[in-house]
């Protein structure tokens, strides 16, 4: 009986948790079809007559195209470094754990804890000319996402038995075949379930290219939708339109990707 309670309860919250996210979504996707004094009541009912021009209106006065190349840009380049470069280094760390190798390892590691200090960041860029352009945000993107990645593939790499690494040796491989041939097919689950987390962190980050960008040929999906308020306020329905677009990548990336994230958060949690 008294399990049977706890199972209810546990029941019962989930579902408070799910509806907390699916209702201000359904009202955001339902609003984003209705008129403007319909969207601006901000119902749950449907809308009287479904306006899909909303969405044509939003994506020609927003500039939403130019908002989803730069978001695309930033996310899939700073994503795809990062992952790759992350999983080349702790690799090494892992395979050659010298006193430098671990403190490097550990001060990475430090940038889990630290926030990320605009100020100073901007000052670095704009000594090395990488302010106002994409290869600064890209730059600045990717910095972030290191001490992350670093962290979750070297968990991983380290269940990995080094016998594998000895074998492809004898049996020829230099470092680079074996790296490439041997680990990364190991670290699938774990490189997609990072290149996952980061590109939606890098999609929705908004601070980011508010404090490096002054352009608004530069800004990107969050930005644009920020540009797009600021000029639209009374007109809810565009921006539910506009919020609904932003989303939409991130939930594809999400749902291509959602059955690696789960075995490549755990990976390397138990080593045998």
């Amino acid at each position: 009986m008294k399990k049977n309670i706890q199972n209810i309860l546990k029941q019962l919250v989930c579902i408070v948790l799910c509806l907390a996210v699916v209702v201000p979504f359904y009202m955001v996707l339902i609003n984003s079809f209705k008129s403007k004094s319909e969207a601006a009541r901000m119902s749950l009912a449907l809308p009287k007559e479904w306006l899909f021009s909303n969405y044509v209106e939003v994506i020609e006065k927003g500039k939403l195209i130019q908002g989803f190349s730069n978001s695309l840009s930033y996310a899939l380049t700073a994503t795809i470094v990062a992952v790759i470069s992350c999983a080349m280094a702790s690799f090494v760390i892992c395979r050659k754990p010298t006193k430098l190798n671990v403190f490097i390892y550990y001060f990475v590691l430090c940038g889990l804890f630290f926030p990320v200090n605009y100020v100073t960041l901007v000052k670095v860029l704009n000594f090395f000319h990488l302010t106002d352009n994409k290869p600064g945000i890209i730059i600045a993107f990717t910095s972030a996402m290191i001490p992350f990645c670093i962290f979750t593939i070297r968990n991983f790499i380290l269940s990995v038995p080094i016998e594998l690494d000895e074998a492809a040796v004898i049996d020829g491989a230099g470092p680079i075949e074996l790296f490439f041939r041997i680990i990364v097919p190991l670290l699938k689950p774990t490189l997609v379930t990072c290149f996952i987390l980061q590109f939606m962190g890098v999609w929705s980050d908004f601070l980011t290219p508010l404090y490096l960008s002054s352009s608004s040929k530069l800004f990107p999906m969050t930005m644009a939708v920020y540009q797009f308020f600021g000029k639209n306020k009374s007109y809810w329905n565009y921006i539910f339109a506009d919020i609904i677009l932003t989303c939409i990548p991130v939930i594809i990336v999400y749902m291509l990707g959602q059955k690696y994230i789960v075995g490549g958060m755990t990976s390397g949690a138990v080593k045998e």
